[in-house]
């Protein structure tokens, strides 16, 4: 088991592996230059990472000591990734049921002003990312103000900036909203009623730099468009089954004292139920309509690359954990800094280096905090990710939505609001939430 192992972090395996996973990590970082997808240096350097363990606890007449923790950690990942599935799984079949574009002509054909459509796209990503993931959000309400700002560049770079600060406000305050705080659910440190202590700091972090930049809007007002789209059958039966599944999941969690995944593959069950009856409404109609519902083709659609890089992700850090680095993070970061810095500093990490091995380490480490902390780190990781394009999913996605117009250097040029609204959030959560710490 891990505790007979020592303290491997000086020794060359420890370093090896480190400089691998720091290899692997710059690979990911550089991914839109070198095309390199980015679950595919992470997933090689785990196994690289583990063996390397392997052999050395092997040589030292330790041939069991791995499996406790490799089992613990995969164990965690495949909680996550069926979890996910579920979830990606209903988000595409929303979007192939034309919900999204529903929405997308609505606001278009709206006749809305440009500082109008600035305000309704990032409430829309903020009220929405709660439910369906930050990323399809973003996508969203992005596809949005390309349509309508197609003659006015400086509203579609705001406007973009605000969308990516909602989306990752919007999911920091539901355990559905982001990969951490679904983590952090799942890992217990957080109860599924306390997330929503985190409303009225995720406000804050979205709004103080939307009022920051309104001023700058443009205030014209975009042609209006008469594209009308139509839902196709089914699609108020995915909502209402996706809305059915949160409530599943929850429920094994409160009050049957089940992993929510449990829960959530339930659901996907639903949906696999309603694929089956819209298939045999279609048959019935005839040839001549629309493709049928396939939920299988829908699961195939997943982000696969993005569940294969979590796992990389977290057998890495689990494997940098059964070296020892973890330990030494935690007593630098925890025991010398103290919660709250630290906490907030790895917030500001997250604008650089991805935010689910930041959480997943945190969560490994396990440091002695009280809710009230666990609720900071969750808000952190969750919003720090806005400071700049590349600090979150969702920016990332949208610098190639909105290529050469939302851009590193256009968020970066309003980092200063957004970096008002992160501090903003954090001092309210201090004010609200003073009981939990």
């Amino acid at each position: 088991m891990t505790e007979h192992l020592p303290d491997l972090t000086g020794h060359w395996v420890g370093l090896a592996s480190l400089a691998v996973f720091v290899f692997a990590y710059v690979l990911v970082i550089t991914e839109e230059t070198t095309h390199l997808r980015k679950s595919i240096p992470v997933v090689v350097a785990a196994g690289i990472l583990w063996v390397m363990i392997a052999l050395l606890v092997n040589a030292h007449g330790l041939p069991n000591a791995l499996e406790t923790p490799i089992r613990h950690v995969f164990l965690e990942y495949a909680e996550l990734m069926l979890f996910l599935l579920a979830a990606m799984t209903y988000v595409n079949s929303l979007e192939e049921r034309r919900v999204f574009d529903v929405l997308r002509a609505w606001l278009v054909r709206s006749g809305f002003g440009y500082r109008a459509l600035f305000w309704l796209t990032g409430i829309l990503a903020f009220f929405i990312s709660p439910v369906a993931d930050n990323l399809t959000t973003a996508l969203v309400m992005c596809a949005v103000v390309l349509a309508v700002g197609k003659d006015s560049p400086r509203f579609v770079a705001m406007a973009c900036v605000n969308i990516v600060v909602a989306a990752n406000a919007g999911g920091a305050f539901s355990p559905f909203g982001d990969i951490t705080t679904l983590m952090v659910w799942q890992k217990g440190m957080v109860q599924f009623n306390d997330f929503f202590r985190l409303f009225l700091p995720s406000v804050v972090n979205f709004v103080v730099p939307a009022l920051l930049m309104h001023p700058a809007l443009p205030t014209g007002k975009p042609e209006a468009s008469d594209e009308v789209v139509k839902l196709k059958p089914g699609a108020w039966g995915v909502l209402i089954l996706f809305a059915l599944t949160i409530v599943t999941a929850i429920c094994f969690h409160n009050y049957l004292h089940l992993p929510p995944v449990i829960g959530m593959m339930t659901g996907l069950g639903y949906l696999l139920l309603l694929g089956y009856v819209l298939q045999r409404t279609h048959g019935r109609r005839g040839a001549a309509t629309e493709n049928p519902f396939d939920v299988f083709r829908k699961i195939a659609r997943v982000e696969w690359d993005t569940l294969l890089f979590f796992y990389g992700v977290m057998m890495c850090v689990g494997a940098l954990g059964v070296l020892g680095y973890l330990s030494v993070m935690s007593n630098l970061l925890y025991g010398q800094l103290g919660a709250t810095t630290a906490n907030v500093i790895i917030g500001v990490l997250s604008a650089i280096l991805d935010n689910i091995p930041l959480m997943f380490a945190v969560l490994t480490m396990q440091p002695d905090m009280s809710l009230g902390q666990w609720l900071l780190i969750t808000l952190t990781a969750g919003v720090g990710g806005s400071l700049l394009s590349i600090g979150s999913a969702a920016g990332v996605a949208l610098m190639g939505q909105a290529r050469g117009v939302y851009t590193f250097g256009s968020h970066l040029k309003w980092s200063w609001a957004v970096a008002a609204g992160y501090g903003g959030s954090i001092a309210v959560h201090q004010l609200i939430n003073a009981g939990t710490f």
